[in-house]
C-alpha cells in the first residue's frame, strides 16, 4: 500500500471517542473501557484516488473503515479483464475476510480521494474475545456484505444493458448522502454491470440525452422515476 501521507497514529480511545462517524463504524457500540483495550495504532490514512489499499492474496493484518471517499473491490481474470465485485462508501468494511484470519480477497482501489482508518486485526480479536459490545457490530457487517452480494447478483448483472445500467445509478443514488453521486468511469461501469465499456459509454450517453442522468462538476444526479420505470 502506498497511501499519499498517514496524517498520524492515535491512541484509539481518545480518536475513536470523538469520530464524527462512530455511529457508522465498526467501533460504534464500544465503551471507554473497551477502548482500553487497544494495544495496536489505529492509523489514519489519507489514499489518493487510484491507488490501493491492499492487494488480492496479501497477508490480510488490517481491516479499514471508509470515512470518505469511495472504494472498488476488484477481482482480475486471467484473460486480463477485471470485475468490480463490490462498492464501499461511508461507514462501510474493507477486508473483512482478514477476521477469518485469510489473505484478503481482492485488490481494494480507492476511486475517489479517500480517508480510512487502518486497524490491526489483533485488537478486533482482542475485543471480540474480552467483549459482547463488538459482536453487534461484526454481525452487521458480516450482514451487508451478504446485502451487497445479493443485490450484485439479481440486480446488477441480470438482464439487459440498459436495466443493469439503471439499477447501478439508483443503487448510488441511495447510498449516497445529498443530492449529488459519484458516477465511475464507463470501464468501471462495465466491469460492475459485466457489460463492455462500449455499451456502457453507449447507455449512460443515451441516458443523459433523455434527461434520466445528469452530471457536473459537483457530481451526478439521475431521475428516479424514469430510470425505475425501465424493464
Amino acid at each position: 500500500m502506498k497511501p499519499t501521507s498517514i496524517n498520524q497514529a492515535w491512541n484509539g480511545a481518545e480518536k475513536c471517542g470523538h469520530c464524527p462517524i462512530r455511529h457508522l463504524v465498526l467501533f460504534a457500540d464500544l465503551q471507554q473501557d473497551d477502548f482500553n483495550q487497544l494495544h495496536e495504532p489505529i492509523h489514519d490514512l489519507e489514499i489518493a484516488a487510484g491507488n490501493a489499499i491492499y492487494k488480492e492474496k496479501e497477508d490480510a493484518q488490517f481491516v479499514y473503515t471508509i470515512r470518505s471517499g469511495m472504494v472498488k473491490l476488484v477481482r482480475y481474470l486471467p484473460n486480463g479483464s477485471y470485475r468490480i465485485v463490490r462498492l464501499l462508501q461511508l461507514g462501510d468494511l474493507a477486508g473483512i475476510e482478514s477476521l477469518s484470519g485469510s489473505t484478503y480477497l481482492h485488490h481494494a482501489i480507492t476511486l475517489q480521494d479517500t480517508s480510512v482508518c487502518r486497524i490491526p486485526v489483533k485488537d478486533i480479536e482482542q475485543l471480540n474475545f474480552n467483549t459482547p459490545n463488538l459482536y453487534k457490530q461484526l454481525t452487521a457487517r458480516w450482514q451487508k456484505v451478504q446485502s451487497d452480494a445479493d443485490i450484485w447478483l439479481a440486480e446488477l448483472t441480470v438482464g439487459h444493458a440498459k436495466k443493469r445500467v439503471a439499477n447501478l445509478l439508483l443503487y448510488l443514488s441511495h447510498y449516497q448522502s445529498g443530492q449529488y453521486f459519484y458516477l465511475p468511469g464507463r470501464e468501471d461501469i462495465g466491469a460492475i454491470v459485466a457489460i463492455s465499456t462500449e455499451t456502457a459509454s453507449r447507455t449512460i450517453a443515451e441516458f443523459k440525452r433523455l434527461g434520466y442522468l445528469f452530471t457536473t462538476h459537483q457530481g451526478a444526479s439521475i431521475n428516479t422515476e424514469k430510470l425505475e420505470q425501465i424493464q
